[in-house]
């Protein structure tokens, strides 16, 4: 295993040059810091873990609190764990996964044994049990979605409300005066913080922008596909020429099963998008236009940021949220029909 003092003779200087050269503790001058880098480079050094931990008083070391219930769509959840994991390692931080059903017991575990640098929250609920902890430990932590209390905090999060926006406003551009939004089963709008507000902001804007509007929850008996088709088919009797569509993969399908039994073409005679979705809607039978839900984004920005936080510096509390992207596949199209039945009003159902 190359040494430091090696690195130093093959740069030609000091062995305390080589590391303040490595930490960016001291000033170098560039020539130097090259001299260092290409020296490293060519002997393969790698600074020891273990004595850079103990000079530096850090473990390396995130937890990332994801409690795991019977309920938890795993695909979704883990595609966030994973995201965290890779942006945790270009930082040279290991993940400690914490998956109790009782998510504030692992989290003050770990802050009170001095185990972790940093603690990363996901799967964030309105009223969340964590918030309080987070307030109350040394720890910093950062949560990936946005609780109802967020004073003091410091959370990332897809603009849910932007998102929803720029998905009204496509639907609207193409010509669509009567719109739907399919939106998450019941539990989600108690036990997920971003469904919410994805439902005000659709109420809010379909107002503003005086279009039609209404919202289905996918509820009643039946499997889950089943209630999204049947949710789907409502939206359509009422008179939705276009579609926002949330959920997973088997919620999209299920309205592609239900426009594929109702003859109807995509977006000829009904036009679909997919908003905050994590799975691949190109790779649908029908590829959808979607506004994504992209882990990658929100997870590097909070390791970024609880990297900062274990390093000592001061990042002030608040809420960064990360722009929409619009990923344009195809799938909305000016309406067939020139004037569908009004809605009725909306009405928040959830």
């Amino acid at each position: 295993m190359v040494k430091i003092d090696e690195v130093a003779r093959a740069a030609g200087v000091s062995i305390s040059t080589v590391s303040y050269a490595l930490s960016g503790k001291r000033p170098v001058s560039i020539e130097t810091r090259q001299r260092v880098e290409r020296a490293v480079a060519d002997l393969g050094y790698s600074p020891n873990a273990r004595a850079r931990m103990l000079a530096e008083r850090r473990t390396q070391i995130f937890a990332l609190t994801e409690p795991l219930r019977d309920d938890t769509h795993a695909p979704t959840h883990m595609a966030f764990v994973l995201a965290t994991s890779i942006a945790a390692r270009r930082k040279e931080y290991d993940i400690l996964l914490l998956t109790e059903a009782e998510a504030s017991a692992g989290m003050r575990r770990v802050a009170d044994s001095g185990l972790v640098d940093a603690i990363l929250v996901l799967d964030v609920a309105p009223d969340d049990e964590r918030v309080g902890l987070s307030r109350a430990i040394r720890t910093p932590t950062v949560f990936i979605g946005v609780p109802s209390d967020a004073e003091g905090l410091i959370c990332v999060d897809l603009d849910f409300v932007a998102a929803t926006r720029r998905g009204v406003d496509a639907l609207v551009e193409a010509g669509h005066t009567s719109i739907g939004l399919l939106g998450h089963t019941p539990e989600a709008y108690e036990l997920s913080n971003f469904p919410p507000r994805v439902r005000d902001a659709f109420v809010a804007h379909t107002a503003e922008r005086g279009i039609q509007a209404r919202m289905r929850i996918p509820d009643g008996p039946g499997a889950a596909a089943e209630r999204f088709r049947r949710a789907a088919g409502d939206l359509i009797d009422a008179g939705a020429t276009g579609i926002l569509v949330q959920g997973n993969e088997e919620a999209h399908l299920s309205v592609l099963a239900e426009a594929e039994r109702r003859g109807l073409r995509i977006p000829a005679d009904l036009s679909l998008l997919s908003l905050a979705s994590t799975h691949d809607t190109g790779s649908l039978p029908v590829p959808l236009t979607a506004i994504p839900l992209v882990p990658q984004d929100s997870c590097d920005l909070a390791v970024e940021l609880a990297a900062r936080r274990a390093a000592g510096e001061n990042v002030a509390p608040g809420i960064r949220l990360i722009d929409p992207l619009f990923v344009d596949r195809g799938s909305i199209a000016p309406p067939a029909a020139a004037a569908p039945p009004a809605f009725a009003a909306i009405r928040p159902t959830a």
